[in-house]
C-alpha cells in the first residue's frame, strides 16, 4: 500500500468535510484567514522568533567584539606605557654610565696632577739647592699649574657628581674638566723644562 496516496485520501476527506460544513452554514470552528494556511502562520511565527533570536545573537556578538576591542586597546596602551618606561630607564642607565666614565676620567686627571706635584716636590727636596732663579721660577709655575689641575679636576667631579641621570644637560664639568687636562699638561711640561734648565 502506498502511504502517500493514503495521506492524500485522508486530506481530501478532511477538505470535503470542511467544505460541507461551510456549505451547510454550520461553522462551529472559526474559518482560517484567506490566503494564510496554518502552515504559513506557523512559519511566520517561527520566522519572527528566529528573527528575534538572530537579533539577540547579533547584539551579543557585537557586545563581545566591542568588549574585546576595548580590552585590546587597554592592553595596547599598557604595552606602550611599558615601552616608554623601558626607554626612559635605558636612557637613564646610559646617562648614569656616562657620568661614571666622566668621573673616572676626572679622578685619573686629579691623581696624575697629584703625582706630578709630589714628583716635583721630590725634585726640589732631592737637590735643587744650586739651581738658578729661572729653574726655580719654572718649577714654581709647574707647581701652580699642577695644583690648578688638581683643583679644577675636583671642581669638575663635584659638578658631574651632582648631575642626575634623568637630566638632559651635557655631562661635563662645566669647562673645568677640559681646564684640568690642559693645566695638567702644562704643569708637567713646566716641571720637565725646569729639569732641563
Amino acid at each position: 500500500m502506498n502511504v502517500t496516496s493514503l495521506f492524500r485520501a485522508v486530506d481530501a476527506l478532511i477538505a470535503f468535510r470542511d467544505a460541507a460544513k461551510r456549505f451547510k452554514g454550520n461553522a462551529s470552528t472559526p474559518p482560517e484567514p484567506p490566503g494564510f494556511p496554518a502552515t504559513a502562520q506557523a512559519q511566520g511565527l517561527a520566522g519572527a522568533i528566529e528573527a528575534r533570536l538572530t537579533n539577540v545573537v547579533v547584539a551579543a556578538l557585537k557586545e563581545a567584539f566591542d568588549r574585546d576591542h576595548a580590552r585590546l586597546e587597554l592592553e595596547r596602551g599598557h604595552l606602550e606605557e611599558e615601552r616608554r618606561r623601558a626607554a626612559a630607564a635605558l636612557h637613564a642607565e646610559l646617562r648614569r654610565q656616562a657620568i661614571d666614565r666622566e668621573l673616572g676620567r676626572l679622578r685619573l686627571l686629579a691623581g696624575a696632577a697629584m703625582v706630578g706635584w709630589i714628583a716635583s716636590v721630590a725634585i726640589v727636596a732631592g737637590g735643587l739647592a744650586g739651581a738658578t732663579t729661572a729653574t726655580r721660577s719654572v718649577l714654581a709655575a709647574g707647581w701652580v699649574l699642577l695644583l690648578g689641575a688638581l683643583g679644577a679636576a675636583f671642581v669638575a667631579q663635584g659638578k658631574v657628581g651632582t648631575s642626575l641621570p634623568s637630566d638632559s644637560q651635557k655631562i661635563d664639568g662645566g669647562g673645568f674638566g677640559v681646564a684640568a687636562l690642559w693645566l695638567l699638561i702644562a704643569g708637567l711640561a713646566a716641571t720637565a723644562v725646569s729639569l732641563l734648565l
